[in-house]
């Protein structure tokens, strides 16, 4: 996040007004909503939970937001994307871009910066670096994990929060309070895990996820003494839920406890396949891709449409999307090899 995006601001008549009944909420009161109006906040991931959050810390008045998302919005999901519906063109950008639109529209005095970007271990400080706590909104654990590094070497909390099918879970990391990511999680989950593809996702677990996440950041910004780690998990289908102490810090975890940030120190990410998308993302160039030029080369082979932001060529069997850094999103598969073989026909190895 840029500096420029950092700067303090002090609340005008209109804005003292605006926020009144959450002033008058006797655990923000005027010193927390100084407190949120001067903080920044970054979203890593603009999907499900991520677009609500973006839209629920503005309606607020937090200073700064900085969003980052490495994909475009699709069909298929908007029925639980509320923050892009009535963005005009919104599948023809970027997630960030059409959620900062949106962000903007609810309170143009949030200062917003997006990225389109995946989020890596090169460029990970860069990018949230500045901002004093970070919100999960991904939908794999590679980045949670590489987040969870970020934050213990900051001192910088973020909200871990994620959702399938009818459930959810949130748990906040908060360095030097309570144990960190790889405390809890030790290694990411093996074998076959449910997928938003396989097992679907409603609308009211994003929401309610968010909302924990949210609720979360708010009494972390205005410093709420009572705040506690605790991993919150419930089922909205169920009508059930649970709340339990995340417990303390373990000694031999690599992250906090040994200070050995593995996803941090890694040189780059793996393919990851995408969740709910029937898709792959690669970084198989290292390069920067002249987009326009790609889009004639590509233009005999299927529908190609090219903007500042991406390329996408919609083909038979395959939707492949590019980024002038060499990223792509290979749709139609979850198969790397396949995903592998089908970038390097298009693009090149």
């Amino acid at each position: 996040m840029s500096r420029a995006l950092l700067a303090s601001s002090c609340m005008n008549g209109s804005e003292q007004e605006r926020y009144s009944l959450q002033v008058r909420f006797e655990p923000i009161s005027e010193q927390g909503q100084r407190r949120i109006s001067e903080a920044s906040v970054a979203i890593v991931g603009c999907r499900g939970p991520g677009r609500l959050q973006g839209q629920a810390l503005t309606r607020p008045g937090v200073g700064a937001l900085c969003l980052i998302d490495r994909d475009y919005v699709v069909f298929s999901n908007r029925q639980r994307r509320s923050v892009c519906l009535d963005i005009a063109g919104a599948e023809e950008v970027p997630k960030a871009v059409a959620a900062a639109r949106r962000i903007q529209a609810i309170n143009a005095n949030v200062r917003v910066e997006t990225f389109v970007n995946d989020v890596t271990p090169s460029n990970v400080e860069e990018l949230v670096g500045n901002c004093e706590l970070i919100l999960d909104g991904t939908d794999n654990f590679e980045t949670r994990y590489l987040l969870n590094d970020l934050s213990v070497k900051r001192g910088v909390p973020w909200i871990y929060g994620a959702a399938i099918g009818s459930y959810g879970i949130v748990m906040p990391v908060v360095p030097a309070r309570g144990p960190c990511f790889s405390c809890v999680y030790p290694d990411p989950p093996a074998g076959v895990l449910p997928t938003c593809d396989v097992n679907g996702v409603i609308s009211p677990i994003t929401a309610s996820v968010a909302a924990w996440q949210v609720a979360a950041a708010l009494r972390l910004l205005v410093g709420w003494p009572g705040f506690e780690c605790r991993i919150q998990s419930f089922d909205v289908w169920e009508g059930t839920g649970k709340s339990v102490n995340a417990g303390v810090r373990d000694p031999s975890c690599p992250a906090c406890g040994q200070r050995n940030f593995r996803y941090l120190d890694g040189q780059r990410h793996a393919p990851v396949s995408l969740c709910g998308r029937n898709a792959v993302q690669l970084h198989s160039s290292t390069k920067r891709i002249d987009l326009e030029e790609l889009a004639v080369r590509l233009r005999p082979l299927g529908s190609v449409r090219v903007n500042e932001f991406a390329l996408r060529v919609t083909m038979p069997k395959y939707d492949v999307t590019v980024f002038p850094d060499g990223r792509a999103i290979v749709k139609g598969t979850t198969d790397v090899g396949t995903a592998r073989t089908v970038y390097a026909q298009l693009v090149g190895s």
